[in-house]
């Protein structure tokens, strides 16, 4: 029966992991998110405001930073 409901209306995500970073496969930027315990589904999470939601990223910079 949930399969059904879930296939409809997609799953509630209420059973969820505690948030989890990753760095991407470029190997500079950092992924938060959290796991659907029932569908696996990978969910972006805003640790900066500890609400499900993605970050804006900024695009990364060719320049490397000059020191003085």
């Amino acid at each position: 029966m949930m399969s059904l409901l879930n296939g409809l209306f997609g799953c509630p995500h209420k059973r969820t992991t505690f948030p989890r970073t990753r760095l991407c496969a470029d190997g500079v930027q950092k992924v938060t998110y959290m796991v659907c315990l029932n569908c696996a589904k990978e969910i972006p999470y805003n640790w900066t405001s500890m609400r499900v939601g993605s970050v804006p990223v900024p695009p990364p910079t060719t320049e490397l930073p000059s020191r003085l």
